[in-house]
């Protein structure tokens, strides 16, 4: 992820709460937060499309209860666990929604990762994006914002609501599942 200076978040912050600059303010939230939050959402979800329309949902939700943001949590923190629900919600309608079996479904997935021409097409992060998608669930959020995001432990836990403990054994079997992945390509 980016950094952002923590003196330009405590502004933006200010602003945020301040009706009459709330509307500029929210802009730059999202000037500065839209890139970042699409790569995290779009990983989560693999499609262009769901990703761009939740990362519209996320901005909305965020607008929606902006008067509720007190500051209190990082905005990253919070625009990211809100990022993170939306698209969790999205993966679990899907799941309902599925009426093919998981194998077709799986092969669907991998072909639209792989044919989308936004994403790198290099074999290697083609096998990558496979093998993070074997991971269960929670191990593929942590690793995917600590290995592209390079999240702290710190900010993981506050978004996810989890021990940095936790968190670090589930980035450390993630990697082990994928070290034994592309073991077993060979």
């Amino acid at each position: 992820m980016a950094t952002i200076k923590p003196e330009k978040i405590e502004e933006l912050t200010a602003q945020l709460r301040d009706g009459a600059t709330v509307h500029q303010a929210f802009n730059e939230v999202i000037r500065l937060f839209s890139e970042p939050l699409y790569w995290q959402i779009r990983r989560m979800v693999g499609s262009h499309d769901d990703a761009n329309d939740l990362l519209q949902n996320t901005f909305m939700k965020a607008w929606q209860s902006i008067e509720n943001f007190r500051g209190d949590a990082k905005l990253s923190t919070w625009l990211y666990k809100i990022a993170i629900n939306e698209s969790l919600s999205f993966l679990e309608r899907e799941k309902r929604r599925a009426t093919t079996s998981l194998d077709d479904a799986e092969a669907a997935e991998v072909h639209t990762l792989t044919a989308d021409g936004e994403l790198d097409g290099d074999r290697l992060a083609t096998a990558l994006r496979d093998a993070v998608d074997t991971l269960p669930e929670k191990q593929r959020l942590v690793f995917n914002m600590k290995y592209f995001d390079d999240m702290k432990y710190e900010d993981i836990s506050e978004i996810l609501g989890t021990s940095v403990g936790a968190l670090k054994a589930s980035y450390h079997l993630a990697t082990k599942k994928i070290e034994q992945f592309f073991e077993n390509l060979h």
